[in-house]
Order: structure tokens, then sequence, then C-alpha cells
């Protein structure tokens, strides 16, 4: 995958992950190590609470979500590197779900004070494999330029 710069990115830009199938084990994993909640946690206990069923943490689906953007959606050549952002999660993501990410670029904004970087704004979409959209991340992302020769 050819690794861009701040200078190759164009607003509209388009970029699609690859994909990665959840399973019941991987939600309670996480769940236990991270978000010890009963949604995530117990099938049965979950289908009394708001999600009506077994859950993902929003936090699971976050981590899956930058891990396929860093393997294979977003081919930034210094990083995904974070400066702010905001998370919706409209939908829960349940196991059986095959994920992937569709990133837009919505800004590029070069620096004033650091010339050698800037900051570009990426909406990236996750789905799963009916096209529900699982979580909205909006990110700031610093960006650096291709070094002079």
């Amino acid at each position: 995958m050819t690794q861009l710069y701040l200078d190759d990115l164009k607003r509209g830009q388009t970029f699609v992950s690859g994909s990665h199938a959840l399973d019941e084990e991987q939600i309670k994993a996480f769940a236990r190590a991270f978000d010890p909640q009963i949604f995530h946690l117990d099938a049965r206990a979950a289908e009394g609470t708001l999600f009506g069923g077994l859950a993902a943490s929003g936090w699971h689906t976050a981590a899956i979500t930058m891990r396929l953007n860093v393997e294979s959606g977003l081919p930034l050549a210094n990083g995904i590197i974070g400066a702010g952002g905001e998370i919706i999660w409209p939908n829960p993501t349940r196991p059986s779900d095959i994920l992937h990410v569709e990133s837009e670029v919505m800004d590029v904004a070069p620096s004033r004070s650091r010339p050698e970087r800037g900051i570009v704004t990426i909406v990236s979409k996750t789905l799963n494999q009916r096209g529900d959209v699982l979580q909205i991340l909006t990110a700031k992302l610093v960006v650096y330029r291709r070094p002079v020769a």
C-alpha cells in the first residue's frame, strides 16, 4: 500500500479497509479486560437491557476500527496520530458481525507554525456486513509532509 503524506491528501478522498469477523468470545474477552458490564459479558442477561442482546463495547469497536485503519484503511506515512476527535455509536456491534471501515478526507489544513506537518480531518464509518453503521469517528490527525530529499 502506498504511504501518503499531507500533500497527497485531498478533500473527498476515500479509503476502504479490509474486514474483521467478530464473535462472542472476542466480545466477552475484551469486556472482561476493559469494559466488564453485563451487556458485554452475558448474552442471556443482555437480553433485558437497552441492547436487547449481547453487544460489543463501543471501545472494542473503536479498537477494531483502529486496527483496520492501521493495517489496511488509512495509509498515512508516519502513522495515524490523533489530535482529537468525536466518536458516536449509532448501532450496537454484535457477535457474527463482519466489520470494515470506510474513511473520507473532510479537510486538509497545513500548519502555519509547523510547516513540516498539518491537520487532516477524517470521518471513518465502521460498518457491518449488512451496511449498518456501527460507529462514526471524526478524527483530527497529525499528518507530515513528504521529507525533502
